[in-house]
């Protein structure tokens, strides 16, 4: 008979097995949403509105599937605060980041963006005790260095681009702690009651921010609608779903290096469905993104 004590050392490993794969097929979901966003005609704001209203209603009633399995409900004000303070980093994530690109390029604010993992180690470090080996920090730093090369040749150095590369870091800073909030909310909460109500908060948040920029709103053709669509249910309701599902079974920390698998797969989809070129130092980066993420998960066992 097997040893009973292995058993849920056993389980456990393959819990994080499916949360990994969850996590990188999280990312490649995600990996969409430039594509999407590339394809929209309403304006940056709306962009990231859309995304999470449309999908609101999907997630609401999973979640409402989950609560009729006895799932928990939010029953405090606290409960309720900390999901809200998940949908206010995500809005100021797809705000500040929409904005950063009108003051600097594409490539500086995208790149920028992605330095999240930069804040996330030493925060989870700090606040949730996890583990922060030497192998783990140079994955991380390897990741980044990759996510560099990948977009080195696109960005653009220069002091006109400080307001805009300030607002891409500040992106970076939201996005790690919308990453945060939701991994430190996993170990109460379903992956649908996170998503929904983050969701909802964001989109409060965002509606009035569109309307007083006076850009689009609202998509002028049904291909519009179908790009906002496949943004929310694809991108936000699948990937983000799955990256949401992932937190409660690997470090926050690790997490957040592994979607630095995003811009690579962002530009291997841009090639094959914009036709954008794809050159040999974005592949070398894609490699070295991927190296990073293989050395970091080894250091976060």
């Amino acid at each position: 008979m097997p040893d009973a004590s292995a058993i849920p050392v056993d389980h456990a490993s393959r819990t994080q097995r499916i949360a990994l794969i969850a996590l990188l097929v999280g990312a490649l979901g995600i990996a969409f949403a430039p594509i999407f966003v590339r394809l929209s005609d309403v304006g940056p704001v709306a962009i990231g509105f859309w995304r999470v209203a449309l999908s609101a209603p999907v997630l609401a009633l999973w979640m409402a599937g989950e609560s009729k399995r006895g799932s928990r409900r939010p029953s405090s004000v606290a409960d309720y605060g900390r999901l809200a303070l998940a949908g206010l980093c995500f809005a100021g994530d797809l705000a500040v980041w929409h904005t950063s690109i009108r003051y600097t390029s594409v490539a500086n604010a995208t790149l920028l963006a992605n330095f999240a993992p930069l804040f996330v180690a030493p925060v989870a470090w700090f606040l949730f005790k996890e583990r922060i080996t030497g192998r783990f920090t140079l994955g991380m730093l390897l990741a980044l260095a990759g996510a560099v090369v990948l977009m080195g040749q696109s960005v653009q150095l220069g002091t006109e681009h400080l307001f805009g590369d300030a607002l891409g870091l500040l992106t970076a800073v939201f996005y790690g702690g919308y990453i945060l909030s939701v991994g430190h909310l996993r170990a109460e909460f379903s992956t649908a009651t996170i998503m929904t109500w983050s969701g909802v908060i964001t989109a409060v948040l965002l509606l009035p921010l569109g309307l007083m920029t006076g850009e689009p709103m609202l998509p002028p053709t049904a291909s519009g609608w179908a790009v906002l669509f496949g943004l929310a249910l694809f991108s936000h309701a699948g990937g983000q779903s799955l990256i949401a599902y992932a937190l409660a079974h690997l470090p926050t920390s690790f997490s957040s290096v592994s979607l630095l698998l995003q811009p690579a797969a962002a530009a291997i989809l841009a090639w094959i469905l914009l036709s954008e070129p794809l050159g040999t130092l974005q592949a070398v980066g894609a490699a070295v993104i991927l190296a990073g993420i293989l050395l970091a998960r080894s250091g976060s066992r």
